[in-house]
């Protein structure tokens, strides 16, 4: 991939330069759109190969080769020709292209996407929806193309090859600006699968999926097997961004999958029989202390998720939490999330639900980062990894690590890398007291500390070699006259050299 850095360096300059363009999300749903567009015209010819009745989701007119070129010099469209085409042949075909069944269900062969919203339609409309009004002369959108259609991907065959290209620059073009709300740190959405370690046939749920990240990583854990098909779910609220997710996982080949659009607080999509629907595993990075996210519904909620209590309006933390516990298999389910380490010992009704969290002997274990992994804010985060079926030798404890000094330094943040995820995991996987690393907490030993999981109330410290003081004063002393003596020879130095007189 060596052609990225160039590549992602002058979208950057574009988006950092260009004024007509309302905040980072938005330039990425739009630049995401298009790179899928080139992608999957690269990958198509595969698809169709290996399936002589394969259809393609995307119109004749609107592929790569016919929005991007002139059909007849083949060159990029410029000026008044680009814009004429986009507002008055691309958008309004891709507005008004049927390509759902009755069941609402896009129709490609070997590959189903069960979504509300066709992956086409849903970013044109939400991020293209007045192109007079947002690209203003085209010259901003025929230099993006310019620059995505120099992008050779004639190198790339491996079958995850494309959503990895795709993946790498969504992930880059989101650490360029504001938008990293949609993107975790590939190590850490690992780690948090290597907890769960999701076995072929069982299901997968992320609440607040973003660009999809978590699902696509539970699949590669999975080795794309066969039996992950129909078991892959996820909810995302934002309309182009669940698009975009399903962008993303239809690029890593994934099959059969359900991602849809939603206010999972208020209104979660997935149920069953009038309850929510459980799942094996579970996994998210929900937004971190969300305001305004609907406690007042949530404190009598219909689904039962406020098992615990109802957190306040002002942060919807220990909402996301109860959810995806809700959502976990009774018997089977696994949870790992990450939240910010204030859920850790803020107290109020916070501190009375994490109490409740530790009696109910969920809760496997607590994993401290350190600060400034992730792009969109400075807040120490960590990571949670609840069982509903702990190991015999694990029940009554709770597995704390301080993980904040496990992380490689670069020059614009903090990042883990694959040796440091594998040390946390070999942490996580002795389950035993390791010195400022490790601390198996009993249940009886949290509530003594009136259930707080700050990890530094329970780590062992070394001991810190104490020195009487008639041996720091011994110490100063023979400095002193050694420095003394030091100078003494110098200043017959400089005499003797006739450097300095008397």
């Amino acid at each position: 991939m060596s052609n990225l850095t160039g590549f992602v360096k002058r979208l950057r300059d574009i988006m950092r330069n260009d004024a007509g363009i309302n905040g980072d999300a938005q330039r990425i749903e739009q630049i995401a759109w298009m790179l899928f567009l080139k992608v999957y015209d690269a990958k198509e010819q595969d698809w169709a190969w290996e399936d002589e009745n394969y259809q393609s989701i995307i119109p004749q007119a609107c592929r790569w080769q016919n929005w991007a070129h002139d059909d007849k010099s083949g060159k990029a469209m410029t000026g008044d020709k680009l814009l004429d085409f986009v507002n008055n042949r691309l958008f309004p075909v891709l507005k008004g292209r049927d390509i759902e069944d009755s069941n609402g269900k896009i129709q490609i062969p070997g590959v189903r996407v069960d979504a509300s919203t066709p992956i086409s339609k849903a970013i044109v409309q939400t991020t293209f929806a007045d192109a007079n009004q947002y690209m203003k002369d085209g010259v901003l959108l025929r230099q993006v193309l310019n620059i995505i259609d120099e992008l050779d991907l004639s190198d790339y065959e491996e079958s995850h090859a494309f959503g990895e290209i795709y993946e790498t620059i969504l992930k880059e073009l989101q650490s360029a600006g504001s938008a990293g709300e949609f993107y975790t740190p590939r190590s850490i959405v690992k780690l948090m699968i290597m907890l769960l370690a999701p076995q072929a046939g069982e299901s997968v749920y992320d609440p607040a999926c973003g660009t999809g990240g978590m699902l696509i990583e539970a699949i590669r854990y999975m080795k794309g097997d066969k039996l992950t098909y129909g078991r892959i779910y996820g909810q995302e609220k934002n309309l182009a961004t669940s698009a975009i997710a399903r962008m993303n996982l239809f690029l890593h080949g994934a099959k059969d999958f359900r991602v849809t659009q939603g206010d999972t607080l208020r209104s979660p999509n997935y149920l069953w029989r009038g309850s929510l629907q459980t799942f094996d595993c579970v996994v998210a990075n929900p937004p971190f202390s969300l305001k305004n996210w609907g406690a007042e519904q949530f404190s009598s909620d219909i689904y039962g998720r406020n098992l615990w209590g109802c957190p306040t309006d002002s942060n919807g933390d220990f909402a996301w939490l109860q959810h995806m516990v809700k959502s976990m298999n009774p018997k089977t389910g696994r949870c790992a999330v990450v939240l910010p380490q204030g859920v850790l010992f803020r107290s109020g009704k916070e501190g009375e639900i994490r109490k409740q969290l530790v009696e109910s002997d969920k809760l496997e274990c607590v994993i401290t980062l350190t600060g400034g992994v992730f792009y969109s804010t400075g807040v120490s985060a960590c990571i949670l990894f609840l069982n509903n079926n702990k190991n015999a030798d694990h029940r009554g404890k709770i597995c704390l690590i301080d993980a904040s000094g496990i992380y490689t330094p670069q020059r614009a943040q903090n990042v883990m890398t694959e040796e440091d995820i594998q040390k946390v995991y070999s942490l996580y996987s002795a389950y035993e007291d390791v010195i400022e690393r490790v601390k198996i907490a009993t249940i009886a030993d949290i509530r003594e500390k009136d259930y707080t999981l700050a990890i530094n109330n329970y780590i062992e410290k070394k001991e810190q070699e104490t020195i009487p003081p008639e041996e720091v004063r011994r110490q100063y002393f023979e400095a002193y006259e050694a420095m003394l003596r030091a100078e003494e020879k110098m200043k017959r130095l400089l005499l003797d050299g006739g450097y300095v007189s008397e």
